[in-house]
C-alpha cells in the first residue's frame, strides 16, 4: 500500500491547479468544531458509538417521506439496508435521499475512484456507507493499492451486504496476527480525549506494533535470515510476506461476482516491474483473481512483487495513486458521476521538524495531483465539445471526407461530474497514519468519511447533470472552509 514503512515512492508530478467549478460547504451538516479537518468530528461520533445510538428506522422513514410515492419504499430499503450492519453508525435523519438517488441514475455511468493510503483507507469505507444510504450504488470502481482492496470486498458482495463486509475487513485486518490485541475500548474511548501528545505517542504503538508484528490476514515481517540472505525470488524479496491476503480476499470477496462485469466494472492499477509500465486489469478483458489486488498493494520495499501471468508487478502507486484518468478517458464516452475518494492531500501546511518533513514528503508523493488532472481534462472535454460543434456545420456531402471521420472520432458531448472527497489529516497524526492499524484510528478514518459524504450529499444541486456549454464540472465540500486542494 502506498506509504508502507520504509518505503519510497514517486507520484506525478503535475501542479496543483484548481481552477474547476467548485461547490462550496455552505449549508452542510455542521459538527463540534475540528482540532484540524476533521479531526474533532470523529471523537464525537466515536463517543455515541459507544453509548450504541442507533436511528436506522428514522433514517427509513425520513427517506420515505422525502421519497416520491414511486420510490418511497426503494429510498427507505437502500437506507436500512446500508445501516442495519453496524447500528453505532446509523445515519441521522437524510433529506433529499430520493431526489439524490434520481439524480445519480441519470448518469450512464456511476464510478467510485478509489486511491491508495494504507491504514487510511477505511475512510473510503465510510465513503461508501454514506453513498448506500442514499441508494447510490456504482456500477464501475476503480482503485489502486488499499483502494483495489476496499474494491474487492464492494464489488465481490450483494449491494445489501456491501457496507456490512467492508467494516468486517477491516475490523480483521486490524488485528495483529502474534500478540492478541487489547480489547476494543479498553484504552480507546479514553484515548479520544487525549491531548495531541499522548494520541501521538498512543498512535505510535500501535504503528511500532505493525512494523514488528504485521497485521491479522495481511502481512507479517518475514525472518531474518530471508532478510539477510543475498539472493531470493523476486516474489521475496521484501520485508514482509504478503501471503495470507489471499486468503483474506477470498473471506470477504467472491471473485465470481467480481467477474461480473455486468453487474459492476473493476478496474486496478499496477506497475510492471520489468518494464516499468504501468498497467490496468479490467474485469471487461480479464479474469480477475486475488493476485491481481495483491500486485495493486505490493509496494517495495515493505511488500513483494506480485506474480500475474507470467510477470511480476508493484504497487500502482509508485507511478500514479488514482485511476481517475483512466476512468475519464474510457471508451465509449459516456455521461459519468464519480465519486474521486482520495487518501492524502497535496496541500498541507510547513513543516518544522523531521517528522513533519517525513510526513509531508509522503502526502505530496502520493496525493497524485488530482486537483491538476481533473482541470486538464476539464479543459480537454471542453475541446471535444467545441469539436462537436463545429462538426455539425460541416454539410452532408462532406461527411464522408476522411478528415471528417477522423474528427469525428475526437469530438464528445458526454458530461462528466467529479466529487472529489479528500481525507483530512487529524493534528495528532504523523508519518506513521498509513501504517497505523488500530482500532481507534480505524474508527476515526471511516467516521471521517461517512461525515464527509453526508455532507457533501446535503448538496443534492451537486449531482445535477452538467450544462451542455459547461460539460465537466467538480465539487469538493472542503474547498471554500480553506481547506480545499
Amino acid at each position: 500500500m502506498a506509504g508502507r514503512p520504509g518505503t519510497a515512492a514517486r507520484g506525478l508530478n503535475e501542479a496543483d491547479g484548481g481552477t474547476g467549478v467548485a461547490g462550496n460547504g455552505q449549508g452542510g451538516a455542521r459538527r463540534a468544531p475540528a482540532r484540524r479537518g476533521n479531526g474533532a468530528q470523529v471523537p464525537a461520533a466515536v463517543k455515541r458509538a459507544r453509548a450504541g445510538a442507533s436511528a436506522t428506522a428514522a433514517t427509513a422513514a425520513t427517506a420515505a417521506t422525502a421519497a416520491t410515492a414511486a420510490t418511497a419504499a426503494t429510498a427507505a430499503t437502500a437506507a436500512t439496508a446500508a445501516t442495519a450492519p453496524r447500528q453505532a453508525h446509523a445515519a441521522p435523519a437524510v433529506p433529499h435521499a430520493a431526489s439524490i438517488e434520481a439524480l445519480a441514475r441519470a448518469y450512464r455511468v456511476r464510478a467510485l475512484v478509489l486511491q491508495g493510503g494504507g491504514a487510511l483507507g477505511s475512510y473510503q469505507g465510510g465513503v461508501y456507507q454514506g453513498l448506500a444510504e442514499h441508494g447510490i450504488e456504482p456500477d464501475w470502481v476503480a482503485g489502486i493499492s488499499i483502494g483495489a482492496l476496499n474494491a474487492a470486498v464492494i464489488a465481490g458482495n450483494a449491494p445489501q451486504r456491501r457496507v456490512e463486509q467492508l467494516r468486517s475487513f477491516w475490523e480483521y485486518i486490524c488485528g495483529q496476527p502474534w500478540l492478541p490485541s487489547l480489547p476494543h475500548g479498553w484504552m480507546d474511548w479514553d484515548a479520544v480525549d487525549w491531548p495531541d501528545p499522548l494520541r501521538l505517542w498512543y498512535d505510535g504503538w500501535h504503528a511500532m506494533r505493525a512494523v514488528l508484528e504485521g497485521q491479522r490476514g495481511f502481512f507479517v515481517p518475514r525472518s531474518l535470515p530471508k532478510l539477510l540472505s543475498g539472493h531470493v525470488p523476486t516474489g521475496q524479496a521484501s520485508f514482509y510476506d504478503t501471503s495470507a491476503l489471499r486468503a483474506t480476499l477470498e473471506r470477504f470477496a467472491d471473485f465470481d461476482r467480481i467477474n461480473d462485469h455486468r453487474a459492476m466494472r473493476v478496474s486496478l492499477g499496477a506497475v510492471n516491474v520489468h518494464t516499468g509500465n504501468f498497467a490496468y486489469f479490467d474485469n471487461t478483458r480479464e479474469t480477475l483473481r486475488p493476485e491481481h489486488f495483491m500486485a495493486s498493494g505490493a509496494l517495495p520495499p515493505g511488500f513483494p512483487a506480485v506474480e500475474v501471468d507470467g510477470e511480476y508487478y508493484w504497487d500502482g502507486g509508485l507511478v500514479s495513486n488514482t485511476p481517475l484518468a483512466e476512468v475519464l478517458s474510457a471508451q465509449p464516452r459516456r455521461d459519468a458521476l464519480i465519486f474521486q475518494v482520495d487518501l492524502w492531500s497535496a496541500r498541507g501546511h510547513l513543516p518544522h521538524n523531521l517528522m513533519e518533513v517525513a510526513e509531508r514528503q509522503k502526502d505530496i508523493q502520493y496525493s497524485s495531483r488530482t486537483r491538476a488532472v481533473t482541470d486538464a481534462l476539464c479543459e480537454q472535454q471542453n475541446l471535444r465539445r467545441l469539436l462537436s460543434e463545429v462538426l455539425e456545420l460541416v454539410p452532408p456531402a462532406g461527411r464522408e471526407d476522411p478528415w471528417y471521420k477522423r474528427a469525428l472520432e475526437h469530438a464528445c458531448t458526454a458530461r462528466r461530474n467529479v466529487v472529489h472527497l479528500i481525507y483530512r489529516d487529524k493534528s495528532f497524526e504523523g508519518n506513521a497514519k498509513d501504517y497505523q492499524f488500530g482500532r481507534l484510528a480505524m474508527e476515526e478514518h471511516w467516521e471521517s468519511g461517512l461525515a464527509d459524504i453526508r455532507q457533501t450529499l446535503q448538496h443534492p444541486e451537486w449531482l445535477a447533470m452538467p450544462s451542455a456549454e459547461h460539460p465537466f464540472v467538480t465539487h469538493d465540500v472542503h474547498r471554500d472552509r480553506g481547506h480545499g486542494e
